[in-house]
């Protein structure tokens, strides 16, 4: 890949997320980052699709045992916007999780 995709914040939802995680959960997240701008093919280890959306993707997190979850999407190609995070507790992600995440990226792209 020839250059780095951006990552913006929408809204303040994620930075509530991340500012109540653990220094090792943050390093954790600030390294999966890394390897999403950077690396031209994601592994679905850290970034996968969810499977009936229209576009939304969960950045994938395992620090200290625990699993955690980001919502994004792409805008224009290299644009990753995150939404809202949340600690996967159970093996299905929480429908509210997802309908949240939705509400925002509608939100986001009629903003824009």
């Amino acid at each position: 890949m020839k250059t780095e995709r951006k990552i913006i914040f929408h809204k303040h939802y994620f930075q509530d997320f991340y500012l109540k995680q653990k220094n090792s959960v943050r390093e954790k997240i600030g390294y999966v980052f890394r390897i999403i701008k950077t690396v031209d093919r994601i592994p679905e280890k850290f970034l996968k699709h969810l499977e009936g959306t229209d576009g939304l993707y969960e950045i994938r997190v395992e620090a200290d045992g625990n699993i955690f979850r980001i919502f994004c999407c792409f805008d224009k190609g290299n644009l990753v916007v995150l939404f809202n995070g949340f600690q996967k507790k159970t093996h299905k992600t929480p429908k509210q999780e997802i309908e949240l995440a939705e509400k925002l990226k509608t939100e986001y792209f009629k903003i824009k």
